[in-house]
């Protein structure tokens, strides 16, 4: 086609027929190209700039601050190699950490991550009155997370009758807990991870709604008819039409997980071995001044959010080929 194009203006006798296009051309088409999406590029330069200056400036400055020698007040007094990642790795107060960051993401995915997602399914339900159970779900996430802590452990989990839920416990004859102050260090987590779920779950309630909007009826109705029960009807069709939308909400669960901290702080004050590796990054920086290890902790917890964010999104990608 493009030679038959190139004899019609030969034939014709257009100038510059059958050459390919100069660099005077392409430089005008380029400037053109620029003057037209000038705005973009505007745009696009603000949120560059915001992310360099706010997110990838500070994690480029953490790790080089995990190979430095600092003193008390945080100031450089020459590079320290691994010194600082030795004695994070020789310290059993980090793989402590390590076990309840673990243990807290691992039971967060079987709440934090389902519960959301069948309460947006049964609310996707309701025909009247919607409005209001969205506005009530979500109402937790507006709350401040620290005041939130503080109400669950004064009012919720207070270890005597004067809790609500031990109060709950007593009027129907069950045993009653200390709850937060329990000696069990796995139904303390368990604890934390209640009330996360609690204080977290409306954003994603939200986002399980809106895709559950987009989901045809007929589907629903095709399976009705071949006799799908609500369980069946979830499994074949909500689950498979919202894929997406997990895959991401998943990934999005287990960074915010492992990044966990005002549970530890507030709740429990890393009492009973409950700090989590942002818990322990903190206490290192503020109560210890130990400013390289708290970088090298936070170095670690980078690069494996990364590595799991990389391959979690390179699974996913060939799993949908």
């Amino acid at each position: 086609m493009a030679t038959i194009n190139v004899s019609r203006a030969r034939a014709r006798g257009l100038p510059g027929a059958g050459r390919p296009p100069g660099p005077e051309r392409r430089s005008a088409s380029l400037s053109r190209r620029v003057r037209r999406n000038v705005s973009g590029y505007f745009f696009l330069a603000g949120a560059i700039i915001c992310f360099a200056l706010w997110s990838w400036y500070p994690m480029i400055h953490e790790i080089l601050l995990s190979f430095q020698h600092l003193n008390l007040v945080g100031q450089s007094e020459g590079w320290g190699g691994w010194r600082n990642y030795e004695h994070m790795l020789n310290d059993p107060g980090f793989w402590t950490s390590v076990r309840v960051t673990l243990v807290f993401t691992g039971l967060a995915l079987v709440f934090g991550y389902a519960v959301p997602f069948l309460l947006a399914v049964g609310l996707n339900e309701f025909r009247h009155a919607s409005w209001y159970f969205r506005l009530l779900v979500y109402l937790p996430v507006m709350l401040p997370p620290v005041a939130a802590a503080f109400l669950w452990s004064k009012w919720f989990y207070a270890p005597d009758n004067s809790g609500l839920f031990n109060s709950v416990l007593h009027d129907l004859h069950l045993p009653t807990s200390t709850w937060l102050q329990s000696p069990n260090n796995t139904f303390v987590i368990l604890c934390m991870v209640i009330f996360s779920t609690w204080s977290n779950m409306g954003s994603g309630v939200l986002i399980y709604m809106a895709a559950l909007q987009g989901i045809p009826g007929e589907l629903y109705e095709a399976a009705e008819l071949d006799g799908a029960g609500i369980a069946k009807r979830v499994w074949h069709v909500t689950i498979p039409q919202t894929r997406l939308i997990l895959s991401l909400m998943l990934l999005l669960q287990v960074v915010a997980t492992m990044q966990t901290f005002t549970e530890s702080l507030v709740l429990t004050n890393g009492a009973n071995g409950t700090g989590t590796l942002v818990y322990l990054l903190y206490q290192d920086a503020t109560n210890f001044n130990n400013f390289g290890g708290s970088a090298a902790i936070g170095t670690v917890l980078l690069v494996v959010l990364g590595v799991f964010s990389g391959a979690y999104l390179w699974l996913s990608r060939r799993g949908e080929e």
